[in-house]
């Protein structure tokens, strides 16, 4: 298995976790993934950009297909199939994907369960990016022009998503500490400033494990 350094980034919605990682990657100067996913799971899968789109980081909606599974849908072996539902196969798609640029590279990844697809690489940095809903519901309401009522409920339901489709695919619990290396209130220093501090972290860790 390559020494590449790989960054995670788990995030809960409006704490601008997406924002920290496009600045921490480029600060070190490595690749940043996100929605750039979606197009290359488009073109390796053959499925429609916006089907794919849809399908992004929500868990399939199928209960027969799930108890047919199993309580997670990741067993280690898991293959795309012809009758998988357009969810899991993007899952397994995303996921081949993610371990192609891992390999290829250093990068930052954020979401899709990478911490868990690359669980196993020698240098993996799992990070979560968290903040507390006042900071959350104003930074949405501003930034999707909402009331911070609205803000709120979007968050509520974007953060389930993310948790069912994390839950589901990893058979863990999403935001539990124990899975990460660094949990950060990015409401305590703002978005540059927690960039900058994430990138002191990985230099030590450069430093102390990659001579």
């Amino acid at each position: 298995m390559n020494s590449n350094l790989v960054i995670t980034i788990g995030r809960q919605y409006g704490s601008a976790g997406r924002h920290i990682g496009e600045e921490l990657a480029a600060k070190l100067g490595i690749k940043f993934y996100n929605n750039e996913l979606i197009s290359l799971a488009a073109q390796k899968s053959g499925m429609a950009h916006h089907v794919v789109e849809e399908a992004n980081e929500k868990a399939t909606n199928s209960l027969l297909y799930t108890l047919a599974m199993g309580s997670s849908f990741w067993g280690g072996n898991a293959g795309v199939a012809f009758d998988m539902p357009v969810n899991d196969k993007l899952f397994v798609t995303q996921s081949d994907i993610i371990r192609e640029l891992a390999d290829e590279g250093p990068a930052v990844f954020i979401g899709r369960c990478a911490d868990y697809v690359l669980r196993g690489y020698p240098n993996l940095i799992k990070l979560f990016i968290y903040a507390p809903m006042d900071f959350r519901a104003e930074h949405i309401a501003e930034l999707h022009n909402v009331t911070p009522d609205k803000a709120k409920d979007i968050i509520v339901k974007t953060d389930k998503r993310r948790a069912n489709y994390y839950n589901y695919y990893t058979g863990q619990k999403w935001g539990k500490l124990e899975n990460f290396d660094l949990a950060v209130d990015s409401s305590r220093l703002g978005i540059e400033t927690t960039a900058e501090m994430l990138y002191q972290y990985v230099e030590f860790y450069k430093n102390h494990n990659m001579k």
